[in-house]
């Protein structure tokens, strides 16, 4: 395919570690491509992400200060810095960043802005003769099934039995969701997320105003579902490929690398809930603070639990892994299927989560699932340990059926073209969305 010629994006995403990271990920698939970006974030985040930006004579970072809002810990800029319930101050704080983000768009003048919960920020590039485009790091399935725009006939709050029937012209008949599940999504439909906005509203309206609106992932697995939105949303609906993520610089650190070495190929069990979920309890300084008297002297030599940040990736390409309890988020969803470690499903009550984790069990079968109780969710110890010999049990027939689909989706994936043709294939229909309408 010949190079286009470059373009000058900008990347606004939502304040959360798990949205910086793929967005400054496929920031370094366009730099590769010759693209410039202008990526907005807050000043004190600004260090955590420096090393994952690969192309720095492309990708420029472009610090903002975040407003205090009261309610929220002095210096607190991103959910990182924050328990759940504060999470919509966060958002009334990213709201009110628009006036630099504004200064910053004149004085730049990108071709087009990426973002995702900015529900204000189509207007504003209208006005600057800017294009936008809603970039959703998540599968397009999730607002296919459950977004509003696909459901306008039904009203905005949509009860459990609304939600158990998927909308008019959706492409699939294989989502099926549980009681607890059902009843979590429409409690969502009022959650209000910042000032006077309604989470569900922070998402359609962003989608209703932008130019176009993008998803990850790839036509092979979900080009059914962006089809169907293409049609519902009345605009185009890219996607920007899997996004793979990229060798790392960095080496396991060492005192995961002996811990590890110390266990057989293939017989640890790594369980990870996703870079924000951890959070110690009310009242403790720390998850170790909070374990159970005598906890850690009775898994010692055998499991180490730890609150922090870790090297997840490093983690699970190391051999001795040989299975992965997640709760199902888009980026870790990926990095499970790119390895040989089997794939455990504890979805977070979550919407794309729960999405992801029926796309992966019920219709890739590619992992399976810990069974919950159908009305409180709950599950057990047990419960746990059965998904988790399922995948291990080399004479367990589910368990075969699912390595043996496992190891086909982790060689599509990994194969040479999949990834940048999809890149490739998304930068012309940006090129196509910037120049010929």
């Amino acid at each position: 395919m010949d190079a286009l010629p470059p373009m000058h994006i900008s990347m606004f995403p939502w304040f959360a570690m798990g949205h910086f990271t793929p967005y400054l990920h496929f920031s370094n698939k366009l730099a590769i491509r010759g693209h410039k970006i202008s990526f907005f974030i807050p000043k004190n985040t600004l260090n955590k992400l420096q090393h994952l930006n690969l192309h720095p004579n492309l990708i420029t970072f472009f610090p903002i200060t975040v407003p205090h809002v009261n309610g929220l810990p002095h210096n607190a800029e991103t959910t990182s810095d924050v328990p759940f319930s504060l999470f919509p101050l966060i958002a009334t704080a990213m709201d009110q960043t628009d006036k630099q983000i504004e200064l910053l768009l004149k004085e730049l003048k990108p071709q087009i802005v990426f973002f995702d919960f900015q529900y204000w920020l189509p207007n504003l590039t209208q006005k600057l003769g800017i294009k936008s485009l809603q970039y959703l790091i998540w599968s397009p399935i999730s607002p296919a099934y459950l977004g509003s725009i696909p459901r306008k006939s039904q009203g905005t709050y949509l009860t459990e039995d609304d939600l158990k029937k998927p909308p008019t012209g959706f492409p699939d008949s294989s989502i099926k969701f549980h009681s607890h599940e059902l009843r979590f999504l429409a409690s969502t439909r009022k959650q209000e997320f910042g000032s006077g906005v309604l989470l569900y509203d922070r998402v359609d309206t962003g989608t209703k105003f932008s130019d176009a609106v993008s998803f990850k992932g790839c036509r092979e697995i979900d080009g059914l579902y962006a089809d169907y939105l293409e049609t519902v949303f009345g605009k185009p609906v890219l996607l920007s490929g899997p996004l793979l993520p990229e060798a790392p610089k960095s080496t396991l650190e060492e005192k995961w690398l002996t811990w590890l070495e110390g266990f057989k190929h293939g017989s640890v069990v790594f369980c990870a809930y996703g870079s924000e979920a951890l959070k110690p309890p009310i009242g403790f300084d720390s998850i170790e603070e909070a374990l159970p008297e005598g906890f850690n002297e009775r898994v010692n030599g055998k499991g180490i639990v730890y609150g922090n940040w870790i090297q997840q990736q490093l983690i699970l390409e190391h051999p001795s892994v040989g299975c992965f309890i997640t709760h199902c988020g888009a980026a870790s969803i990926t990095e499970g299927l790119v390895n040989t470690c089997q794939l455990v499903l504890l979805p977070r009550a979550g919407t794309d989560h729960i999405m992801n984790a029926r796309m992966m069990s019920s219709k890739l079968k590619v992992g399976v699932e810990v069974e919950k109780g159908e009305e409180d969710g709950l599950f057990t110890k047990e419960s746990v340990c059965k998904a988790v010999k399922i995948v291990m049990d080399d004479e367990n027939e589910v368990g075969k059926a699912v390595r043996a689909n496992h190891a086909k989706m982790r060689n599509f994936l990994l194969s040479s073209n999949l990834e940048s043709s999809c890149v490739d294939s998304f930068c012309q229909k940006l090129y196509d969305l910037l120049y010929q309408f």
